[in-house]
This record gives C-alpha cells, sequence and structure tokens, in this order.
C-alpha cells in the first residue's frame, strides 16, 4: 500500500505524522519554570542522545560518510535547526504563543521564496494558493493572543521561520539524501550555547520528568519524521504540513486546560484542512486521469525506484 501511495502523499503523511507528536511541544515549554538556557541544555542533550543512537544504528561505520553525502546540508541544516529551536523556547517564553505561532507560521511563504531564488524550485500555483490559505487559517487561529507578551518575543519569534525555511529549503535540495543523519549535529549546536550560559543544572523532578517524556520520546520521533519529509517534498511543502502544529496545538490546549477556542479558531482551523485536503484530492485526481490518458504510472516507477 506504502508503495502505491504518490511520492508527494507520501511526504505529507511522514512530515504530518511527526508534526502531530510536535504538537504537545508549546504546552510542555509553558509548562516548565526552568530558564531557557537549562531548558534547552536538557532538551538539546536528550534529543541529541536519542537521534545519534538511531543514526549510528542504521549506519555504523558507514555514518560519517552518510553525513558526508549530505554536502552543504551538513552545515546549514543543523545551524538552521538550532537556531529554530533557540528561537522557539526564547519566544514562547518572552510572548503570547499567538505572537509565535503567527510569525512561525510565515515559514512556507519564506520557504517558497528561498527554494525558487537559491534552488531554482518552483511551485505550482496551486500550491501557492494553498501555502496562502493555510497561514490565513494559521492566522485566524492565533489572533486571539495576539498583541500580548513582550515586544522582545516578536523580534525573537522572526528568525523561527527563516529558520525552518533554510533546514526545510537545503535539506529537500540534496534529492532524496538522507538528512536524518545530520540531526544529532544540531543538537550539538544547540546545546553548545546553553552550556556557556550555565544550563547544566538539574530541574526540579517535575519538570525534568517533562523533559525526559519530550527528550527521549516525543522529540526524536517528531524531529526525525519531519526532517525526513524533505526528501518527498520541497521545502515549502513540507514547511506547509508544519502548519498543523497550529491546530493540533490548539486543539490540544481546549483538551488539557479546558479554554475553548475563540470562532475564529474554527474558522481557521477548517480553512486549513479544506486547503490541505481539497490540494491532495486535486492530485490524487490529476495523477489518475493522466494514467488513464496513457501517461506512465508514477507510482509504479517511484516504486521500482525505492527497492
Amino acid at each position: 500500500m506504502w508503495q502505491g501511495l504518490p511520492r508527494r502523499a507520501r511526504g505529507y503523511l511522514i512530515t504530518g505524522a511527526g508534526v502531530l507528536l510536535l504538537s504537545p511541544d508549546a504546552l510542555f515549554v509553558k509548562d516548565t519554570q526552568v530558564e531557557v538556557e537549562v531548558f534547552v541544555f536538557w532538551r538539546a542533550l536528550l534529543l541529541g542522545v536519542v537521534l545519534g543512537m538511531v543514526a549510528l544504528a542504521r549506519y555504523g561505520r558507514g555514518l560519517p560518510g552518510a553525513v558526508r553525502a549530505c554536502g552543504s546540508a551538513a552545515v546549514w541544516c543543523p545551524l538552521a535547526f538550532a537556531g529554530s529551536a533557540w528561537g522557539f523556547v526564547a519566544a514562547v517564553r518572552l510572548t503570547a504563543a499567538g505572537n509565535v505561532l503567527v510569525i512561525q507560521n510565515l515559514a512556507p511563504l519564506v520557504a517558497g521564496l528561498l527554494g525558487l531564488l537559491l534552488f531554482g524550485q518552483r511551485l505550482r500555483i496551486q500550491t501557492w494558493l494553498v501555502i496562502v490559505l493555510c497561514v490565513l487559517g494559521a492566522g485566524l487561529m492565533a489572533a486571539g493572543e495576539m498583541g500580548q507578551g513582550s515586544p522582545l518575543g516578536m523580534v525573537v519569534a522572526l528568525a523561527i521561520p527563516l529558520t525552518i525555511a533554510v533546514n526545510m529549503t537545503v535539506a529537500s535540495a540534496q534529492r532524496g539524501v538522507d538528512t536524518t543523519v545530520i540531526l544529532p549535529l544540531g543538537c550539538l549546536v544547540m546545546l553548545l550555547p546553553a552550556l556557556a550560559l550555565g544550563g547544566m543544572q538539574l530541574p526540579p523532578m517535575q519538570d525534568l520528568l517533562r523533559l525526559l517524556l519530550m527528550g527521549l520520546v516525543f522529540l526524536p520521533a517528531a524531529y526525525y519524521l519531519i526532517q525526513t519529509g524533505p526528501r518527498y517534498l520541497t521545502g515549502a511543502e513540507a514547511s506547509l504540513v508544519m502548519l498543523l502544529e497550529t491546530l493540533v496545538g490548539t486543539l490540544l490546549v481546549w483538551w488539557w486546560v479546558g479554554e475553548v477556542p475563540p470562532p475564529l479558531a474554527f474558522v481557521g482551523g477548517g480553512l486549513i484542512l479544506a486547503a490541505l485536503l481539497g490540494s491532495g484530492l486535486l492530485d490524487l485526481l490529476r495523477q489518475r486521469r493522466k494514467v488513464a490518458d496513457g501517461a506512465p504510472d508514477p507510482q509504479r516507477i517511484l516504486a521500482e525506484t525505492d527497492q
């Protein structure tokens, strides 16, 4: 069944699964009381150990070669990965989550422009339309918290869409290369500044348990899947799927805290789902029509290529 899915559908499913696992992250960031540098230190340490063990188990002695195969991504992706992590944690602590999410949701637009300017990745008009609709929907969902919190948090949050876009765009430009092997390097880049700032402190037990749960279970699986997505999608498309974090995160707050979202949140969430599902159905119908007209079946070609 998996081999029969279109390549873009595989990318959407892989990235979407990662986003679902990542969605509780904002709740945990808000719910912990430790300093930012302590939070990032433990996050980077736990995440790096798990992802490093996964990479070593998969490649063994061939791991250095797998890292070299990533080319320039071995430099830019870890830097961008660490930058987005630092930016997200610091911004959520400094300002309202709505402010951070509205700015973070600009990542697909930034990724689309970077892909076009740096790598010549041209997006279809349909994709640009979906990006605009999803960004609008995400903005509506987060509009209720806009304007609250520190302006400094808004400035820090500007780094998030840029770093997410750089990571996704550079990874997708490697044309099918497995860039998950360089995630431990990104964790190392996260860890060093936290260590220099005195982040190597033992947090309270309640916060430590939250950090262990996210750092050892949810985040490794989430980032592994999200980093795999650009093997099948452009950077803009992979960033687009990450907008689901706004939708799922809002529903989690509703369920966990009992905070009922405003009506605009439901409108925005419906707009995101309608745009993504509508685009996926159009792609599927277009592919079936081409095959019916005698064009080669891309599903069969991809299945033979992946074997």
